[in-house]
């Protein structure tokens, strides 16, 4: 009975394991920056505002539609966990 291990696979595919961890640290670099980013756009606007499309009535083929305009707060905390957290992120991706 022949079977490969996990560890195999990706050689057995043709990938390198050093070409696999490459693409995994970009990806946690770009995660990284993209937390920082989104955290600091956060503490800068505080939060973000959208519209929905709601039917308010409907009468058989006649229909009525109302847009509401929601917003939502982004707390403190979260602005500065999300640039902290993607600050360890870009570390943890260099030290690879």
């Amino acid at each position: 009975m022949n079977r490969m291990s996990h560890a195999s696979i990706p050689l057995a595919l043709g990938f390198g394991w050093h070409v696999m961890k490459g693409s995994f640290m970009n990806a946690i670099k770009l995660v990284g920056v993209a937390l920082i980013v989104l955290g600091a756009l956060g503490l800068v606007y505080g939060g973000f505002s959208y519209t929905k499309d709601t039917t308010a009535l409907k009468v058989g083929p006649v229909e009525m539609t109302v847009q509401e305009k929601k917003t939502v707060n982004v707390p403190l905390w979260a602005g500065i966990g999300a640039i902290v957290v993607g600050g360890v992120l870009l570390v943890m991706g260099k030290k690879g």
